[in-house]
């Protein structure tokens, strides 16, 4: 294991006491616990959002927290769900009287702590709680109709929903609605990734799974999950012609939608090879007559220090372009 850590029982709290040194303006941690991150700009009235899940993923899940975003996120250890006292904690703070939305992937130990922390809001708080899944990853079997209940993993695509979902709140709108976007956005997001070697847990100090120096595995999920197959490794054009065919069969995406890209690195590939994919993703929208509407390259969800990289795609109607034009302004994401 080759990482500039210190003991590594003391990596996550050390990576949350950098973050807060960085940026200290924006984002600050409650109840003596630096696992439980909320906005230092709290906006009264307005329906507040929390995320969170396993550490190892930087920037998400707490890069997000900001202005036109989320307002709270708390995170666990390496690749390990925070507790339900946690985000009941982080709901009760960032609550101003409008409803908590929960969004975050789609894994049950997550969905276990969260479901009982907006029980206890609900019982203990009198406060509503919604949620929304992020359950975006084609490589794993899911439904074709949003009425179903997804059981695909949440993966890079969630940064979608929280752009879509915390721009409705910014903007007052109620929780029902902030559902609603949050909801549709999470439909119409679809993801795709490719792994080229695997990634240490600090705590485990060895590689969590193996792979060949000549291979790769397409559909390899953000914590090792098994994929859609392995094989040696292509050129970019070909893994890229191969993920994309994938993804846009899926929903599917067709002739004159338009849709927001996003290609996000997993935490060991060069933004240079992830332009190089992005070029040939905008080759094969415009081959299908689908404008890419919004680009987003560089390093949104990752694994440690996995090489690789995910493509998710955005069916974008008026509304959700509204919301994605929409300014915010997190520590790991700004537009204005």
């Amino acid at each position: 294991m080759k990482k500039i850590i210190n003991d590594p029982e003391n990596y996550l709290c050390e990576m949350l006491e950098g973050i807060y040194v960085a940026h200290k303006n924006q984002i600050t941690y409650i109840n003596n616990d630096k696992q439980c991150l909320v906005t230092k700009n709290k906006k009264e009235g307005k329906v507040g959002i929390a995320t969170g899940g396993g550490s190892g993923h930087l920037p998400l899940f707490l890069g997000y927290v900001g202005d036109g975003m989320l307002d709270g996120c708390c995170v666990g250890d390496v690749f390990q769900s925070p507790s339900a006292e946690q985000m009941h904690a982080i709901t009760k703070e960032i609550d101003s009287g409008a409803g908590v939305l929960y969004i975050y992937g789609n894994y049950n130990g997550d969905i276990f702590n969260f479901d009982m922390a907006a029980e206890m809001a609900d019982f203990e708080d009198d406060i509503r709680v919604e949620t929304v899944l992020g359950a975006d990853d084609v490589a794993s079997p899911g439904p074709k109709t949003p009425e179903e209940k997804s059981t695909r993993r949440g993966v890079a695509g969630i940064f979608f929903v929280y752009k879509c979902a915390g721009a409705a709140a910014d903007k007052m709108m109620d929780l029902d609605n902030v559902k609603r976007i949050a909801e549709k956005a999470s439909w119409n997001t679809r993801t795709l990734g490719v792994a080229l070697t695997s990634c240490v847990v600090p705590r485990v100090g060895h590689a969590g799974f193996e792979i060949g120096d000549d291979e790769m595995e397409i559909g390899m999920g953000i914590h090792g999950e098994t994929g859609i197959r392995r094989g040696k490794i292509e050129p970019a054009d070909q893994i890229t012609s191969e993920m994309m065919e994938r993804i846009l069969e899926d929903l599917p995406f067709e002739t004159g939608d338009e849709v927001a890209v996003l290609v996000n690195g997993l935490g060991a590939t060069p933004l240079d090879e992830q332009y190089i994919v992005t070029r040939k993703i905008n080759a094969i929208l415009e081959e299908k007559g689908i404008c890419g509407y919004r680009y987003y390259v560089g390093e949104y969800a990752t694994s440690l220090e996995m090489a690789g990289l995910s493509i998710s795609l955005l069916k974008l109607d008026d509304e959700l372009k509204e919301l994605l034009d929409y300014p915010a302004n997190t520590p790991f994401f700004k537009q204005y």
